[in-house]
Parts: C-alpha cells; sequence; structure tokens
C-alpha cells in the first residue's frame, strides 16, 4: 500500500474508535443515572455492576455499530474534502475508485469485527446484559406466557393456556404422545405448578387418558407430583433467548425450535439473519459515505454531518421496523433484515456513479 492507503486507513479506524470511546462512556453515563435507584434499592454488589456495565458496552457499541461506523467516514473524510486534499489525491492522476480502495480495505478491517461481534462476543455480552436487567432492574423475564405449543421431543406435544413465570403456575395444562403417528395417551391438568427444589411438576385435577384398542383407560387424581422430559425453560423461554446464543447453538436451538412449532421462529431467525447483514453494511455504508462528504460544499462540514445523521437515522429506522414486522407477523425474517442494505446498497451505487463523474 502506498502512503496515500496508509494515510486514510489509519484515519478511518482512528476516527471510528474514537467515536466509540466517544459515545460508549456517555452511553453508560445516561444508563447509570437511569437505573441507579433501582441498584441501591436491590443492593447490588459492585462486581456485577461493572460486569453488566462491561456487557452494556458491548452492547451499546452492536445497537449502534452502522451509526458510529456512518458518522466517523463522514467526519474524517469532509476534513479532507475542505482542506483540499481530496482534491490534490484526484487531481494527481489517482481515480476515484482507486482513491476509495483504503477505504474499502478499513471496511474490510471493521466487518471482520462486526462478525467476530455478532457470532461469538455480543451474545455472551448480551445474556450478561439481560440477566443483570431482568434479575435487578425489571424482577422478571419476558417471554411466552398464553397459548404455549410446543413438541418437547419426536413423539410428545405440550400445551399450556397460559403460564405466569413468576410463581411458575400454568392453567389448562395438555401432553398428547404419540407412537407410529397415533395417539396412545393424554395427559391433561388444569393447573400445572413447577417445583423448583427438585425439577418436578405438579399437577392439579390430573387426569390419564390412555387409548386402547377397543376402549379407553382413565384415571384421575386430584393431585400428582410427577417429572417430565423437559424443563421450565423449554416450557417459556425468554424473547432475548436467541440474543445470548453463539452462531452454531443458535442454529441449533433454531433447529429444534422448528421441530417443536415454536411461535417465535421468525424472531429467532431476524437474530440470525442480522450476524450476517451486519458485516454487508459496513461495506455499503463506507461507500454512502465517501460519495456524500467527498466533495466540499458551502456549508462545510456541518452539511455533510447533518445529511449523514439523516441517512443513517433512516437505516437503523428501517432496520427496526422490519425487523419488527418480521418477529409480530408471517412477513419474511431474510427479506427485513435484509431490505435495508438491498435499498442503501442501490442508494450506495447511484451515489458512487455520480461521484466518480
Amino acid at each position: 500500500m502506498k502512503i496515500l492507503d496508509w494515510y486514510i486507513l489509519k484515519r478511518y479506524l482512528f476516527t471510528f474508535f474514537m467515536m466509540l470511546l466517544l459515545f460508549i462512556p456517555i452511553g453508560i453515563t445516561v444508563n447509570l443515572a437511569e437505573k441507579i435507584d433501582r441498584i441501591l434499592e436491590n443492593e447490588v454488589p459492585f462486581e456485577e455492576v461493572a460486569s453488566y456495565y462491561f456487557d452494556f458496552t458491548i452492547y451499546f457499541a452492536t445497537l449502534l455499530f452502522p451509526l458510529f461506523l456512518f458518522l466517523s467516514v463522514i467526519w474524517f473524510t469532509s476534513k479532507l474534502a475542505n482542506n483540499t486534499e481530496i482534491v490534490a489525491f484526484l487531481s494527481s492522476g489517482v481515480s476515484f475508485t482507486r482513491f476509495l480502495r483504503p477505504y474499502l480495505v478499513g471496511a474490510t478491517i471493521i466487518a471482520a469485527l462486526a462478525l467476530m461481534l455478532g457470532m461469538y462476543w455480543a451474545p455472551i455480552a448480551s445474556k450478561g446484559f439481560n440477566e443483570f436487567t431482568y434479575k435487578y432492574l425489571k424482577n422478571t423475564k419476558v417471554a411466552q406466557t398464553s397459548h404455549i405449543h410446543r413438541q418437547i421431543n419426536e413423539n410428545e406435544y405440550i400445551y399450556v393456556s397460559n403460564f405466569d413465570t413468576k410463581i411458575k403456575r400454568g392453567n389448562n395444562f395438555t401432553l398428547e404422545h404419540f407412537e407410529d403417528n397415533k395417539l396412545a395417551y393424554k395427559i391433561h391438568a388444569s393447573v400445572i405448578r413447577y417445583i423448583e427444589k427438585d425439577s418436578s411438576y405438579q399437577l392439579t385435577n390430573y387426569n390419564l387418558r390412555t387409548i386402547g384398542e377397543f376402549e379407553d383407560e382413565l384415571e384421575y387424581v386430584r393431585k400428582k407430583d410427577t417429572i417430565f422430559n423437559f424443563d421450565l425453560q423449554d416450557l417459556t423461554p425468554p424473547m432475548y433467548v436467541a440474543e445470548t446464543l453463539t452462531y452454531g447453538e443458535l442454529l441449533t436451538f433454531i433447529a429444534r425450535e422448528e421441530v417443536r412449532g415454536s411461535s417465535n421462529i421468525n424472531r429467532y431467525k431476524v437474530v440470525q439473519y442480522k450476524k450476517w447483514s451486519l458485516p454487508v453494511s459496513v461495506f455499503i455504508l463506507t461507500i454512502i459515505a465517501v460519495a456524500v462528504s467527498s466533495v466540499k460544499r458551502r456549508g462545510g462540514m456541518g452539511v455533510n454531518l447533518a445529511f449523514g445523521i439523516v441517512i443513517a437515522m433512516i437505516y437503523v429506522f428501517f432496520d427496526k421496523v422490519f425487523g419488527v414486522m418480521a418477529e409480530q407477523s408471517d412477513f419474511s425474517p431474510l427479506l427485513a433484515v435484509w431490505f435495508p442494505n438491498i435499498l442503501f446498497g442501490s442508494l450506495a451505487i447511484y451515489l458512487l456513479y455520480n461521484a466518480k463523474r
């Protein structure tokens, strides 16, 4: 690489990491100001608070990764344009495509970081962040609590009309066991309660119907303690569970949930696809930022930054809206996650074409 390439690459990486170092402490300060009362009220140990804010740093950086990247590229490229450095580069015979090369090298480095972050580091941080939040700050877990219908293995299906995660109690529990695609027996209870100390279940108004060749056998018990081959996590997994799994664990989890007929499968697939879409967005946003800010404007850097903030916020808006749409409806998770990249990728091609001219 030539001196020009190293100069731009160093500015690219330095500005991006400085942007992170600038905004992350602000995010921590704002979050601490909001949560300090609950932390003191619950007498949370300092070690857990420190661990929480370490996880929060990674969680916050992942959440606003595109915004930080976009603003940092616009910032230092606008400075180059205002100092007429870009004009000097291009006047020396360097094509705009050649000028873009160190940006793409930098984007490759950041994309690799984003990939590692999404695949391994962010899930670990998300687990610590969410567990602390629901243990000390919200005192509950976000989980599916109504009309739970799941396949727990190849032969058994369960249904609970509603489940209270605080008292670990559900209503209208049903378990159906099939053999050779035929119903072998069916268990029904008006109430199911999870006994945490021995990982068992207590069933109230227990009814067992065993299907016979000519007639069925019926068994009724007022209360019955038993053990099932599923635990509470299988019955009501937290909504954020996919965010806490590394990529390999996530693929296994999604495959198992598809077999079980989980109603949250779209939510889990959105998390899966975003792990790949974020690194691609690094290249798209870099090209847009360079194309927008490489021209010296009368309003100076402020105009470029204002335009950059608008573009970045629109990108984040589309990303969130389509993600929620996929989670709450039958809209394709793959299309929902990749639509912002398709839209802004087309914009990047258009802006790059005009910047070359």
